[in-house]
């Protein structure tokens, strides 16, 4: 969900050239018509509105999956009708949700038997898996406090900086105390050593990154387990692991095998992953799985029965479709492990070649590393004169919206830009965004570089450069022309 406020520069209604063959009256833009329109008004008015979003295979600052295949466009289409919740209505619904949810277990080395069913659930996201699994850490932590005759009012997460923003979330709307591993240059993910050393009798999990947002890198969880196995063993204490596989659960077990992240080691209780992601289905789904029946709380779990049937739940909201559950099930079904790992090798071939190929630029410096998510994060070696960010903004010129940030403490200093390599990501267009990239960093030269100096106080000040002076002409110009339109309100 997004907080929304009313654009103060804006008209207040709203007004389409196409429409006005079916309505010639413009609508009101932040309340609801006084009458009907007809439906092909309201397409085409939509329809104009949406033509200035950026194409999403051009988005190369998501990991969501933006193409899937007709045949599973029309299951979702055919039970985006479908409340999931109503199980009882739904049964064959939930029963996919069931494989799935097993699927996946199998997948990340639970330790199931034969016959024995896998416990988790298909949630909206990772964000909500976080929480359910966050949720499940506390209440087992409390637990055990409690039944120590011991405080149990003060819980902490140790994580690294890197952490996606749900992981605060988790801990300001359920009033977890954070604690963060700062980065360090060269050094983009969270050091499994110092994490340890931040962990006390409070300390409910640390949360491990399999693939960080930043640079795609897969932390070292084999390490983490490790060390804190010895740290349990000398204090007595039961500090287990989250792993937060969102962007990396999909990719690890089907080209890094050999790679030691999941349920294989003893201390990883719970891991959650995004389906929407390489997971290869539309937002939103996420999964959250645990290790054991023991490993989530049975007071966490509500039981319903005003839809036809006793229905047991864990999940924050309510309602929801079930048409992404249904298209995980049909990518599972219709990949199967070798079609998985054809795509990744697949996104991982691709990202090499994106790779040498800004290297060999020389302009560059390239942050990610080859081992974890298909991405490239790269930052300029010199951005005395321009910064990645203005690189970032003049790419949008050719439809890519390539992100550019910076880094977390205690790396704030390092700039990156980042390009998410995903299926529908090919070759042809890795050739075709090094190009504009060079086309933009041509351009770039040719424009006058920041300047610098020193006031007379001492403090340094930058002069603008001409992109920049450009931008705010525009924007003052804009401003004035919308205040214009307002004194003079045609319809």
């Amino acid at each position: 969900m997004a907080l929304t406020e009313t654009a103060l520069n804006t008209d207040l209604s709203v007004h389409s050239t196409f429409a006005s063959r079916y309505v010639r009256a413009s609508l009101p833009r932040f309340r609801i018509p006084e009458n009907s329109i007809p439906k092909e008004a309201a397409f085409q008015i939509i329809t104009d509105e949406l033509m200035l979003d950026g194409n999403p295979r051009l988005n190369l600052a998501s990991f969501v999956t933006t193409w899937m295949e007709p045949e599973c466009d029309k299951l979702i289409m055919d039970s985006i009708n479908k409340n999931y919740v109503d199980m009882d209505e739904y049964p064959v619904t939930t029963e996919l949700q069931n494989r799935c949810v097993n699927m996946i277990a199998h997948l990340f080395n639970a330790p199931l038997g034969e016959s024995e069913a896998a416990v988790g659930v298909g949630t909206v996201g990772s964000s909500e898996a976080i929480m359910l699994a966050g949720l499940a850490f506390k209440r087992k932590w409390q637990n055990r406090r409690k039944a120590e005759g011991k405080p149990y009012d003060k819980p902490n997460i140790v994580t690294g900086a890197n952490v996606q923003v749900c992981w605060e979330k988790f801990a300001r709307y359920f009033e977890v105390e954070l604690k963060e591993v700062r980065l360090r240059e060269d050094y983009y993910v969270m050091d499994p050593d110092k994490a340890v050393e931040m962990v006390d009798e409070n300390t409910i999990c640390i949360a491990a990154i399999l693939g960080s947002t930043l640079n795609g890198e897969f932390e070292d969880v084999k390490r983490l387990n490790d060390l804190l196995v010895a740290k349990n063993k000398e204090t007595g204490w039961e500090t287990p692991i989250h792993v937060d596989a969102a962007s990396g659960g999909f990719i690890a077990p089907f080209i890094y095998p050999e790679l030691e992240w999941d349920f294989r080691l003893p201390l990883v209780k719970s891991i959650n992953v995004s389906g929407h992601k390489y997971g290869l289905v539309y937002a939103g789904i996420g999964w959250v799985i645990w290790r054991s029946k023991e490993d989530l709380p049975d007071e966490l779990i509500f039981h319903i029965n005003y839809l036809g049937a006793d229905q047991p739940t864990f999940t924050l909201n309510f309602s929801k479709g079930s048409s992404q559950v249904i298209a995980q099930y049909y990518q599972l079904i219709r990949m199967g492990f070798q079609g998985y790992k054809n795509v990744m090798e697949n996104c991982r071939d691709n990202m090499v070649v994106l790779k040498e190929a800004l290297g060999k630029t020389g302009m560059f410096n390239i942050i990610s590393k080859d081992i974890g998510v298909p991405l490239v994060a790269f930052s300029l070696k010199d951005n005395s004169k321009h910064n990645e960010f203005e690189i970032s903004d003049m790419l949008r010129r050719y439809g890519w919206i390539v992100p550019a940030y910076t880094m977390p403490p205690d790396a704030q200093h390092v700039t990156v830009l980042r390009v998410v390599i995903r299926e529908d990501f090919s070759r042809t267009l890795a050739e075709r965004l090094v190009n504009d990239i060079q086309k933009v960093l041509h351009e770039l030269e040719s424009l006058p570089s920041k300047k610098v100096s020193i006031s007379g106080d001492g403090k340094v000040v930058v002069k603008k450069t001409a992109l920049e002076t450009q931008r705010e002409v525009t924007s003052v110009w804009r401003k004035f022309v919308m205040e214009r339109k307002k004194m003079n309100v045609v319809c």
